[in-house]
């Protein structure tokens, strides 16, 4: 199923503001997760440093390293999953929930749409 174009780019959109939401919640997770100054630097810079080199290797449009989709989408779920706990870590459950479906429903239909392009 290919997608109208104000829906594909809608949808592109979306993923974009998605990645940046998820290494801002990893970064914020980071901070939030000790209590000395240190850690707290190191792990808020870590954790979005960590998923942003694993997107551009692996998941990224020109990512470095092709894999095939189902990696494509392991390294997505990996990093978008990691995101949703660290908002249900938060104590941000219903961000969480909602952030991971509509993670889910955005990857689904960019895949769909990808794979109709491919074919024609």
């Amino acid at each position: 199923m290919k997608l109208p174009t104000p829906l594909y780019v809608i949808n592109e959109g979306l993923a974009f503001l998605l990645e940046l939401a998820a290494l801002t919640v990893l970064a914020w997770w980071g901070w939030e997760s000790a209590e000395a100054w240190a850690p707290r630097l190191l792990l808020a810079v870590a954790a979005p440093a960590a998923a942003a080199v694993l997107w551009g290797l692996f998941a990224a449009p020109k990512a470095r390293v092709r894999i095939p989709v189902a990696g494509v989408l392991a390294v997505k779920a990996l990093v978008f999953g990691a995101a949703a706990a660290a908002l249900y870590a938060l104590g941000r459950h219903d961000g969480a929930i909602a952030f991971a479906v509509v993670a889910l429903v955005n990857t689904g239909l960019a895949t769909v749409d990808r794979r109709a392009r491919a074919a024609a």
